[in-house]
């Protein structure tokens, strides 16, 4: 039987980040929550070979930002999925190829389906990929 996929979940607002952790368990994922730049960075090291995705506020507190997270997360796994997060209407073009945006404040359900979309495509080796 095939692991439950693993996604790396950065969020500096404490309640916020409960609810993405709580919503992507409910859609039968692991989930790894890092609340700074700085703490993804090490979980990226530590077991970084088991994330499957990248969920990612851009705007952390600390040096690191969300765009070196993935940026980090890209290096190792260079076609798995990265989304964003942020309150900004259009963001720069500092994005990783195939990665997804998703605008703050996003509605429940939206996570939710998206965690059912990345645990569907669980299982489909290194290659997967998300058009965005």
């Amino acid at each position: 039987m095939p692991s439950a996929p693993t996604v790396l979940i950065v969020e500096d607002n404490y309640l916020l980040l409960e609810m993405l952790t709580r919503l992507c368990e409910r859609e039968g994922m692991r989930v790894l929550a890092a609340s700074s730049g700085e703490a993804a960075l090490t979980t990226l090291r530590d077991g970084g070979e088991a994330i499957d995705w990248l969920l990612t506020d851009i705007l952390l507190p600390g040096l690191i930002d969300g765009w070196a997270v993935a940026a980090a997360y890209r290096e190792r796994h260079p076609r798995r999925p990265v989304v964003y997060a942020s309150t900004a209407a259009q963001i720069e073009s500092r994005t990783v190829p195939g990665s997804i945006y998703i605008r703050k404040p996003f509605q429940a359900r939206e996570i939710a389906e998206l965690a059912s979309v990345m645990a569907a495509s669980h299982g489909l080796g290194d290659g997967r990929r998300i058009a965005g």
